[in-house]
């Protein structure tokens, strides 16, 4: 919890205490559904929320913002970013159902009533929204085509609407074979948090015009 508030100071007390209780959460439902390893669990600030929140260190999402978590497996990046964000809509969707039960019953016991969530694959979705968030479900040459009728044409933010997707290593590659029509920015996650785990990590914007 301490890098949170160090990279996050002003967090309300409401904030401080939902993030407080996230890891106890995990811990209980990992017992009976295993959504985050071990490992991971005794790294859980760091390598979950801490990652999950490097989105906002690119964006702080205007009130009324609609978000789609694609992918979210037990509820990331979504649900760090509805507790950072109550003003804004969280919709998180997974293919896996009993992934999105976790996420279902931890966001019902944090009292987020901001996040709904869906077991259901991201090509079924219905409605638009502001931004498709995700963290490294699959290639962008893929991931793109499931999510790019989904936006609203209208952009509320600071930056386009479009994607906002945490991806680890070298991506020139996957850039060039997505073929993208507008240039993507890369963030470096390093430029915001310490730590090694973070060293090769990025956010990549890649916004959708036009939709």
């Amino acid at each position: 919890m301490e890098s949170i508030i160090k990279y996050f100071p002003d967090l309300s007390d409401e904030q401080i205490k939902q993030f407080t209780e996230l890891k106890g959460l995990y811990q209980h439902w990992n017992e009976q559904i295993n959504v985050i390893s071990r490992k991971d669990i005794d790294n859980f600030y760091e390598r979950h929320v801490l990652h999950s929140l490097a989105i906002a260190k690119v964006i702080s999402f205007e009130p009324g913002t609609i978000l789609l978590d694609v992918g979210t497996g037990g509820g990331f990046p979504g649900v760090p970013l509805a507790i950072l964000f109550p003003e804004c809509k969280f919709h998180l969707v997974d293919s896996i159902g009993k992934k999105i039960k976790v996420v279902k019953e931890v966001s019902i016991a944090l009292g987020l009533t901001n996040l709904s969530s869906e077991h259901r694959r991201a090509e079924e979705i219905k409605g638009s929204f502001d931004f498709v968030i995700s963290r490294a479900v699959t290639r962008l040459n893929r991931f793109i085509p499931w999510v790019n009728t989904k936006f609203k044409s209208k952009n509320n933010n600071t930056i386009r609407n479009g994607i906002l997707y945490l991806k680890g290593g070298d991506l020139h590659e996957e850039l060039n074979e997505a073929k993208l029509k507008y240039k993507p920015t890369l963030y470096k996650i390093p430029d915001f948090f310490e730590g090694d785990f973070f060293e090769t990590k990025q956010v990549v914007y890649v916004p959708i015009m036009g939709s």
